[in-house]
């Protein structure tokens, strides 16, 4: 036993020095993948949405679009049934428009034949550092000058969005991810939205356009809206978050500064354009008990809006609208 420890350790050592640099995993963990840089960046549970009540006509309204033609042939080529195995959705966009923005796909899938599918319509498969992916086709050009990309980089995840996206997906899932969960970039903001969350949103206003704006107050037709998002130009971070819970919804959105000037500024304006929607929506009784469910409130670090929509009022909505649509269907 006396020798066997030393020899147990010097094993080790010698291990570690073969190998100083371990490879590291590759992740299947969508957020994993989202650019540290990114402007934007949100996650959508589906599973959660598939188990609520309140999913039903939301997703018996995507099955009848998804049905025919030709989207319809590739679904049951590639044996996908998007309501079914797709289980998260994340995405993420940077500045520079389309060319950085990337949506990943977690779920049950079978990757060779999404693969065989895409190829068979024209998808050009091409190497990149971390994997092979297709640039996709733009419809009615005969060439390949569309800049979609896709990668089915495993039975468990895809990506898609802009060629130089897919590629850096690629190179950051063969890596273990891009630092984006450990608070990278914009990751340092995901304390702010709730991680069990249905789905949430998050948007450094600091990188967008005229990211340093002013605000004056306006009245009039539009006023109350023009107030909410001049003030909007002057906090530093948005989050947005929805949870679904049985057959009930909450909605809530928020918006940081540091300085209470701007705080308030935010504070009087949401409760103004609340005020102009009750009274805008006064012959509609079921959209006023909706947004009377949403409260304004602040504290040292953001304003928030948030409201729950229950059973009830949810119907009263849906009622509405179903009459709505009656009508229309009936004027034509």
């Amino acid at each position: 036993m006396k020798r066997f420890a030393p020899l147990s350790l010097s094993a080790v050592l010698a291990a570690s020095l073969a190998f100083p640099a371990a490879a590291a995993r590759p992740t299947d963990d969508a957020l994993a993948l989202v650019p540290p840089d990114s402007v934007t960046a949100g996650m959508l549970r589906v599973a959660d949405l598939r188990t609520s009540p309140l999913a039903g006509r939301l997703f018996a309204d995507f099955d009848s679009v998804t049905v025919d033609g030709d989207a319809a042939k590739f679904l049951a080529e590639a044996r996908l049934r998007p309501v079914e195995d797709v289980d998260l959705v994340v995405f993420a966009a940077g500045t520079g428009g389309k060319g950085k923005a990337l949506v990943a796909f977690e779920g049950r899938f079978e990757s060779q034949r999404l693969a065989a599918a895409v190829a068979t319509r024209g998808a050009e498969a091409r190497t990149a550092p971390g994997g092979t992916y297709f640039l996709l086709k733009e419809k009615g050009q005969t060439g390949h000058k569309g800049d979609g990309a896709v990668a089915f980089v495993s039975d468990r995840l895809f990506v898609a969005g802009s060629e130089e996206a897919v590629v850096q997906a690629l190179a950051a899932r063969a890596a273990g991810g891009t630092g984006f969960k450990g608070g990278a970039g914009l990751g340092a903001q995901l304390d702010r939205v709730n991680s069990n969350a249905s789905g949430w949103l998050l948007v450094d206003r600091t990188k967008l356009p005229e990211a340093k704006g002013s605000m004056t107050f306006s009245n009039g037709e539009g006023g109350a809206a023009r107030n909410v998002i001049g003030a909007m130009n002057l906090v530093s971070t948005f989050s947005f978050e929805m949870m679904v819970k049985g057959d009930s919804i909450r909605l809530s959105g928020a918006g940081y500064s540091d300085d209470a000037d701007t705080r308030e500024l935010l504070e009087d304006a949401l409760r103004g354009i609340l005020a102009a929607m009750r009274i805008a929506a006064e012959e509609k009784p079921e959209v006023v008990t909706a947004i009377r469910k949403f409260k304004v409130a602040s504290d040292r670090n953001a304003v928030t809006i948030s409201g729950t929509l229950d059973a009830a009022t949810i119907k009263l909505l849906s009622d509405a609208k179903a009459r709505h649509e009656k009508a229309r269907a009936a004027e034509k």
